[in-house]
């Protein structure tokens, strides 16, 4: 029993040596075609030389790949083949690679293509000279410049390439260039989908089409849908207006485009700038907008104008361009400031509103404060809506209409509660170097005046009624006042007059919300609590195509025959030294928007 036993075994034995034999012997290249087989004294080694006759090339196969070609020198000891002649390598359905020549070491499963190498696969086409595949990791490289045509996406160019074919994805490397019908895209880092068209930016990048330009230094692109997100510098420039921001989302097919965070829109052409923390722009539409810490910043000669709101819309072409602002809307310039619940900016006509919203009405506590108000060199001025107007050309204030419940307060200089008062139900001012030099108050006119002589000592104070009054001021302080269709007025000592005259009806002196500087517009805005962008990930540099996975490969390619040369180890790539990812942000930066910036910088933002 036992030595019947052992026969078995060791017949089992045998049977599995013959089955992996043959197995092992399966995996080496196997001709399934020739024409031709013979040896040449020319070729060293024994090897064999294969050549096709007129019907068919010559066709090998490994693996599940297949090798046609015209002429073939085959190492059989190496496992290793040199195709020449019309070669063309297929790996199932969806891999075809041609060339004018290829070798492929069978042990290895490394294959190297030369001479208008092409590589297709169903959604792009790879040319290159030089071409680099290896078969276990499904990878195939260049870095002698190589060119990919996808249909929709475009043609795509690189000093340097390799494609992942079981992710199908590209890696793009260096001088890389997407060229669409509709922009033109400069990277030095690019990986790319060739399923679903999406393309990652990395480096400092270019989208150029031909109505915007897109700078980032991160970035995503569906090629197939012309959505990107972009950031790292990101900013897009249309036309004159250039949109800033930590992130960058925009929308070529409906020409918008929003931004995240530390945003700046610039208009070169109206010399105009933007601020806030989310902001949208629709460019067919020349429209804008933008909240969290809004401002708006309209750049002049002499002195710019700050406006700062909840919200901004900017909206119209520049000849017609509308600016307004709503919810807490505050105006700052050095020599005027005003607060409104709406602001509202015809920049063609010269015409700024500052508007009480209706919805708040007589019966609101805070109705009162919400009024608009204006300070001008030392004047307040008070009423439901008030109307600056200014000329375009020269960016001086012409004039200045208070529409029903008029109240305009000069502080009187040299006493502490004293105030100049006229009030009425319209006020109609005129203003000369953007000073207010003349105030005409129509219907049921009151004033209370504080007359002082040349020393400065009070003489009386004056309390009078009339249909209309003409005011007078010089040098801040009013210097002269007419009564028209006078009903009644009086001056009287001021220990005579009672305190609880000196005020008008709906007095109130609004001075300690008067912004004295831009940093004033923030001041009762709550704390600002920004999202957090988790932004796209960094680049990972890709390992080495030649890790230490394809060195041990080849190097046991060798192993059987150590006194001959390695061919799985003649044509490998040379490492390739890849510079480090540096910002181009200042040379990138629109030499049409430094010298509004600088004037920005200059005023204090």
């Amino acid at each position: 029993m036992p030595l019947k036993r052992f026969k078995q075994l060791l017949f089992i034995l045998c049977l599995l040596s013959v089955f992996f034999s043959f197995g092992q012997e399966r995996q080496k290249i196997t001709v399934k075609y020739s024409g031709n087989t013979s040896t040449s004294p020319d070729i060293k080694e024994g090897a064999l030389v294969f050549l096709r006759d007129k019907s068919k090339q010559v066709h090998f196969i490994h693996k599940g790949a297949d090798l046609f070609c015209d002429k073939a020198i085959y190492y059989e000891d190496q496992d290793y083949i040199e195709a020449f002649g019309n070669v063309a390598m297929k790996q199932g359905d969806s891999i075809n690679m041609v060339a004018k020549y290829i070798d492929y070491s069978g042990k290895a499963q490394m294959a190297m293509a030369r001479g208008d190498v092409v590589l297709t696969e169903p959604q792009s086409t790879l040319k290159t000279d030089t071409l680099y595949f290896d078969r276990i990791k499904q990878q195939a490289y260049y870095n002698t410049k190589g060119t990919v045509v996808r249909d929709t996406s475009g043609t795509i160019t690189s000093q340097i390439g390799r494609y992942y074919i079981n992710a199908s994805k590209y890696q793009f490397i260096q001088d890389v260039v997407l060229v669409n019908s509709d922009y033109t895209l400069n990277t030095e880092r690019l990986d790319f989908f060739t399923e679903n068209g999406f393309a990652y930016l990395f480096g400092p990048s270019t989208i150029v089409g031909e109505t915007s330009k897109i700078y980032c230094e991160r970035g995503f692109y569906d090629t197939n849908s012309d959505i990107g997100h972009f950031q790292r510098n990101a900013k897009i420039d249309y036309d004159n207006r250039t949109v800033e921001g930590d992130s960058l989302y925009f929308d070529r097919n409906k020409n918008f485009a929003s931004a995240t965070n530390n945003i700046t829109v610039t208009d070169t052409l109206n010399k105009s700038l933007v601020k806030g923390h989310y902001a949208e722009v629709w460019r067919a539409k020349d429209s804008m907008y933008i909240t969290k810490r809004a401002l708006a910043i309209t750049v002049q000669e002499q002195d710019s104008i700050y406006i700062h709101a909840d919200t901004l819309m900017v909206t119209g072409k520049p000849e017609n361009r509308i600016t307004r602002a709503y919810y807490n809307a505050r105006l700052y310039k050095s020599d005027m400031a005003g607060k409104a619940d709406s602001i509202h900016v015809n920049h063609k006509e010269g015409l700024t509103q500052l508007i009480n919203l209706s919805r708040y009405n007589s019966s609101d506590a805070f109705a009162m404060k919400r009024k608009p108000v204006l300070w001008n060199i030392g004047n307040q001025m008070t009423g439901d809506t008030i109307h600056l107007i200014s000329n375009p050309k020269t960016e001086q204030l012409d004039s200045l209409k208070v529409f029903e419940n008029a109240f305009l307060i000069n502080k009187d200089t040299l006493s502490e509660e004293g105030y100049n008062q006229i009030k009425g139900l319209r006020l109609t001012g005129l203003f000369r170097n953007n000073e207010l030099y003349n105030v005409d108050i129509v219907k049921n006119a009151e004033t209370i005046r504080y007359l002082r002589n040349d020393e400065g000592e009070l003489i009386g104070i004056q309390k009078s009624k009339s249909g209309s009054i003409n005011v007078k001021i010089i040098d801040q302080a009013i210097d002269e006042v007419r009564f028209i269709n006078q009903i009644d007025g009086n001056i009287f000592p001021e220990s005579d007059f009672p305190k609880s005259g000196r005020r008008l009806r709906d007095f109130d002196w609004r001075g300690e919300e008067q912004p004295l500087s831009v940093e004033d517009l923030f001041k009762d805005d709550p704390p600002l609590d920004l999202p957090i962008i988790q932004g796209l990930a960094d680049y990972v540099p890709p390992e080495a195509f030649v890790d230490d996975n394809v060195t041990e490969r080849v190097e046991e390619a060798g192993k059987a025959t150590p006194k001959k040369e390695n061919k799985a180890a003649r044509n490998l790539p040379i490492k390739t030294i890849v510079k480090p990812l540096e910002s181009t942000t200042k040379e990138s930066d629109s030499t049409a928007t430094k010298p509004l910036k600088q004037i920005i910088k200059k005023e204090g933002q």
